[in-house]
């Protein structure tokens, strides 16, 4: 008789049960989700804040001063210092408005910011601009010409606030004038001691002989609970029509 086929025999596994997490595994799971998703849009917001908001500024800043600018004296050989009175500068109340360029030869040679009315945030500093305290001197006159810019984001102008030493060269170009300054101080108060946008500086109820120019600026970095004040004083002016300062020369 032939051999009986065997049969297929087919052993099937045993079912797994898989034991459902609990609530409080649930809970941290999603925690931990947010968290990660917290992290990364922390991660786009600083790369936003201390990256994107420069190039946007400073593109903002190079169209404006172009604009403004055009129509100026744009020789580029070396003027005659002038040591009698500058040009009276017109003045304006009306926030954003363009007052002059902003030009610091120590931190390079292309280095320039607008310089407009007023402090606020979104219209003026946050642009890349200085901005001008009102209620203080305009450029060129006697008293305290004071102005504020960042330190960190939006063009962060006065970045290397640091590296600027006592005789450096601050210069605020005007329609009518090559201001020149020479820095002669610099310090850093707590953000209430507003004294030193004062017609003189840090001495209420002081008459004002000098003309001089203040930048304030965040410290420190990331953190800004403090100011940089810097302090400039008048030294001479340069006619556009004859010319640029000797510090501006390539």
């Amino acid at each position: 008789m032939p051999e009986e086929a065997e049969e297929n025999v087919v052993v099937k596994n045993p079912p797994v049960y898989r034991k459902k997490p609990s609530i409080f595994s649930r809970i941290i799971g999603f925690i931990g989700e947010l968290l990660i998703t917290a992290g990364l849009l922390l991660g786009l917001f600083v790369v936003w804040q201390l990256w994107w908001t420069d190039i946007g500024a400073n593109r903002a800043q190079a169209e404006t001063i172009q604009e403004q600018t055009q129509d100026w004296e744009q020789s580029q050989k070396i003027g005659e210092p002038r040591y009698d009175d500058p040009p009276a500068f017109e003045h304006t109340d009306v926030e954003g408005a363009f007052l002059g360029v902003m030009r610091i030869p120590r931190f390079g040679k292309d280095y320039a910011y607008s310089i407009e009315e007023g402090t606020g945030l979104a219209t003026v500093l946050d642009t890349g601009a200085f901005g001008h305290y009102p209620d203080t001197a305009f450029p060129g006159e006697i008293g305290n010409f004071a102005t504020a810019a960042h330190r960190q984001t939006y063009g962060a102008p006065m970045r290397d606030v640091g590296n600027l030493q006592e005789g450096d060269s601050i210069i605020v170009q005007t329609k009518d004038a090559y201001l020149v300054y020479k820095m002669t101080d610099s310090y850093i108060v707590s953000p209430s001691e507003s004294d030193v946008v004062l017609p003189v500086p840090r001495q209420p109820g002081e008459e004002p002989t000098e003309r001089i120019l203040t930048i304030t600026t965040c410290h420190p970095p990331f953190v800004s609970n403090q100011r940089w004040i810097v302090h400039a004083t008048f030294d001479h002016w340069v006619d556009p029509s004859d010319g640029i300062p000797e510090e501006l020369a390539d």
